[in-house]
């Protein structure tokens, strides 16, 4: 990373994406043990430098290069044949074999563990690894989520037929896994599924159309199907196992019609499926598809938010490098005032979307051993990420490009891929609106919100902040969830649920942020930066008036990621508290 600050453009080939995070590791402490993370953090600087130097080459060699589609071989035999990049081959024996992201929640024995390795683990190192590429995580996630809805709904013959290749890190062995949902008339309306199953001669078979699959030559696939005869909507649904090939090493009876040209992850393949008979097992009780898809789905929303805060964290790691290291009028830009403003506002959302990420891998990790509450705090949290944290990312990312500025519009570079692929987390596996609904859906029908609600004080309690920060942060808690409880009336009109939603992230977020900074030894960096979600995004604010701290010295503490003590994260927190009334009024 050799250049004058004078004349080159700053460059930050060569970075450790782990190293150059401080936040990252003080986080890992707080949510993983002393012994686990002593074992695994010499892999996260591993894949750290990775991602600052070989993994961002592939990646961008990857874009370039995408998938193409032979259909045919030249002695016309039927070929189905994906052809991949080697740069994205390599990438994929990172991810799957080398780093065994897919398969650490499902076996023992990744990186030498005596167990499974807990979902932080998991979702830290996806949130390095996308920093350099973001395309190839969808199959990854796929792959360890149909292996998770596997292992909970699937029979015992079909767990102990499938689970070896699903987890091996063998990648010449290893199998991936994808989800064929998508219809050109069931997109968000999964109940008008009009793809077949038919029981012949003791066979389930697969008939139908499936629009958008990504990963579409994957060894396996869950697929959502209506047994013949079965009630129409969503109740009628199965899901089933799709293999890529029999028994006898033959393609299994169905067709990759055509790859999608998409506007981002442009380097892994999505294309349409046409099932002509092919052969199915089903996976849990018949009629009850939806639900064990949903099962699936959510779990790679959680794997979706943490891409995008990832995508966040890349972008804001490249604003503070090239501020850091460029000057205009006489000075570093990121002395500049303006510069500073546009650098927090990036670094709030990106440490919210963090939060709201790391907090929830651990609420999985208790949900899965047994913890209700948990499971009930995963059923909200989950779509409150796919919500907000997908949607940041595409500003976040828009902003990084422009703090590079001309260059970071060209391709040379990877802020313009970088934002196109932010797009695509508020758009799979649901558009915001469905997500909102949904979060208002497990209000409404699940009873999450007062157990989120409870959550929330339970921390606030044990964070034992100052007076101030903690009845604002109470009260916001209680006028945020109250309304959220209003707008679930059944009868009520749902126009007003996305603001609510977006409000119950901010407000969530800012809730562990705090929490977080209570638990850190004296840096409070954390707590300034919920008083600044709360002044931001959660009070009221005077159009023309300023946002910016006053103090210059707690400014450039916060954007050069210093400890603070409590004092300066005090100086952060509104005080106009009575103005909690007005949110969402």
């Amino acid at each position: 990373m050799s250049f004058d600050i004078h004349r080159n453009i700053p460059d930050s080939r060569g970075h450790n994406a782990y190293a150059t995070d401080p936040e990252f590791a003080r986080l890992l402490r707080l949510y993983a043990s002393d012994e686990l993370v002593e074992h695994v953090e010499p892999r996260l600087s591993e894949l750290g430098a990775l991602v600052g130097d070989e993994l961002e080459q592939l990646a961008l060699t990857a874009d370039k290069n995408p998938p193409t589609l032979r259909l045919r071989a030249r002695n016309a035999s039927e070929l189905q044949q994906i052809d991949k990049h080697p740069a994205y081959r390599r990438l994929e024996q990172y991810a799957l074999s080398e780093f065994g992201l897919a398969a650490m929640s499902h076996r023992s024995g990744v990186f030498g563990w005596h167990d499974r390795l807990p979902p932080i683990v998991k979702y830290g190192l996806t949130y390095l690894f996308v920093q350099a590429e973001f395309g190839l995580m969808c199959p990854v996630s796929m792959t360890d989520s149909l292996t998770r809805t596997l292992r909970k709904f699937g029979t015992p013959e079909l767990v102990e037929r499938f689970i070896g290749p699903l987890t091996s890190l063998d990648f010449d062995d290893l199998y991936q896994g994808a989800m064929f949902m998508t219809e050109q008339d069931a997109g968000s309306d999964t109940g008008a599924t009009t793809t077949e199953a038919r029981l012949e001669n003791g066979v389930w078979r697969l008939y139908g159309d499936k629009w958008f699959c990504s990963n579409p030559d994957a060894e396996l696939a869950m697929v959502l199907a209506r047994p013949a005869g079965a009630e129409a909507g969503i109740r009628g649904l199965t899901l089933f196992l799709l293999p890529r090939r029999l028994a006898d090493g033959s393609l299994n009876h169905y067709r990759i019609i055509r790859l999608k040209d998409k506007l981002g992850t442009r380097s892994m393949a999505s294309g349409e499926i046409l099932l002509e008979g092919a052969e199915a097992y089903v996976v849990g009780e018949q009629g009850k598809g939806f639900k064990h898809m949903a099962d699936m789905i959510n779990s790679s929303r959680l794997s979706n938010g943490v891409r995008s805060s990832g995508l966040m964290r890349r972008s804001l790691n490249e604003a503070l490098f090239i501020a850091r290291h460029r000057s205009a009028f006489g000075k570093r830009l990121i002395e500049l005032p303006l510069m500073q403003r546009q650098l927090i506002k990036m670094m709030v959302s990106a440490e919210q979307g963090r939060s709201m990420v790391f907090h929830t891998a651990d609420c999985l990790k208790r949900a899965d051993g047994g913890d209700t509450d948990a499971a009930k705090l995963m059923r909200i949290l989950t779509p409150l990420i796919k919500f907000r944290t997908t949607r940041d990312a595409r500003k976040v990312a828009g902003d990084g490009m422009e703090v590079r500025g001309g260059c970071g519009y060209i391709e040379e570079w990877s802020d313009a891929r970088v934002l196109r692929d932010a797009h695509l987390g508020s758009i799979w596996e649901g558009t915001s609106n469905i997500v909102a609904l949904d979060v208002f859906r497990a209000i409404r029908r699940e009873g999450t919100l007062p157990v989120l609600q409870r959550y929330l004080h339970a921390l606030l309690d044990e964070a034992a902040l100052p007076e101030h920060s903690s009845l604002l942060l109470t009260s916001l808690v209680d006028r945020v969830a109250g309304r959220a409880l209003g707008q679930a009336d059944v009868d009520a009109d749902d126009s007003d649920v996305r603001q609510i939603a977006g409000t119950l992230y901010n407000i969530t977020s800012t809730v562990f942020l705090a929490w977080e900074a209570s638990k850190m030894g004296g840096n409070w960096r954390r707590l300034a930066l919920a008083h600044l979600v709360i002044g931001h995004k959660l009070l009221p604010r005077d159009p023309l008036g300023s946002s910016r701290p006053a103090d210059a010295a707690l400014v450039q503490a916060l954007l050069d990621e210093q400890s603070l003590g409590l004092e300066q994260a005090l100086e952060l927190c509104p005080s106009a508290q009575p103005q909690a009334e007005e949110v969402l009024s």
